[in-house]
């Protein structure tokens, strides 16, 4: 379906991805209104590595994966994807993200009005790349939907969709894919379908998946668990369980609020 790690598009970095000491504010300190959503978050992942990351509603990881994927600029410090640092320069940015990063959301955000097969070649269109259409079908025929190719997303059900999702990630050979609660809105056979995709395109073929989530089942697919708490890094948790990683999550707000090395 892809090629292995170091056989693929040009050469990835050995570090999928690097924050240093990253802030993100809202609102202004002036009218009493500012949030900070991430405070200082350090962090260094390496290539071919399922994250997980955990915390409390509002404790800024949905912002760390924008922040991550270039989607929101950080007030402060580094972020550093594939070895490219994400400037201030939209149009590189822009760019950076069609090319290295691929993207799964809860929603799936499948534009209605294409194909399955239409859907997964169109991050290649956008960044004005030849679409290999052959590898697309070969991607969605071992996700399981090379009977769908021609339906569109309302023709598939919730699972389905989420699968075509994962391909469409997938099919630009990413360095990083940024899972944000992609099992959310799943039954659990569909949920562990979708995680074992994830996994795969980590065990196989050396993609690197950071993925938010709620769930301790979901979170036992990753190499570790990173937690968050009022935009900190506090605690990580490596070779997961779910009995571990709900242990963790109970015990987060007695936990110190002093970043842990990352």
């Amino acid at each position: 379906m892809f090629r292995s790690r170091g056989e693929g598009r040009g050469s990835h970095s050995a570090e999928a991805l690097r924050l240093v000491s990253v802030t993100k504010v809202y609102g202004s300190d002036a009218t009493g209104t500012e949030v900070t959503a991430l405070d200082g978050v350090s962090l260094s992942l390496p290539t071919g590595g399922f994250t997980a990351v955990m915390g409390p509603s509002g404790s800024g990881k949905s912002t760390l994966l924008t922040c991550a994927a270039g989607l929101d600029r950080p007030t402060g410090g580094l972020v550093v994807v594939d070895g490219c640092e994400l400037t201030g320069d939209e149009t590189a940015a822009t760019r950076l993200r069609r090319e290295r990063i691929g993207f799964v959301f809860q929603s799936c955000d499948l534009l209605p009005t294409l194909t399955v097969l239409e859907n997964v070649a169109l991050p290649a269109r956008l960044a004005g790349r030849r679409v290999d259409a052959s590898r697309a079908v070969d991607i969605l025929r071992r996700v399981g939907l090379g009977a769908r190719l021609d339906h569109l997303p309302s023709e598939l059900s919730g699972g389905q969709r989420q699968r075509a999702a994962v391909a469409r990630a997938l099919v630009t050979e990413p360095a990083l894919i940024l899972a944000d609660e992609p099992t959310g809105a799943l039954d659990t056979r569909s949920a562990r379908d979708v995680l074992g995709l994830l996994r795969r395109a980590v065990d196989e073929y050396g993609r690197t998946v950071v993925m938010v989530t709620h769930d301790p089942v979901a979170a036992s697919f990753a190499d570790e668990v990173l937690f968050l708490a009022d935009g900190r890094l506090v605690d990580r948790l490596p070779e997961p369980t779910p009995g571990a990683v709900a242990e963790r999550l109970a015990r987060l707000p007695e936990r110190s609020r002093e970043p842990v090395a990352a």
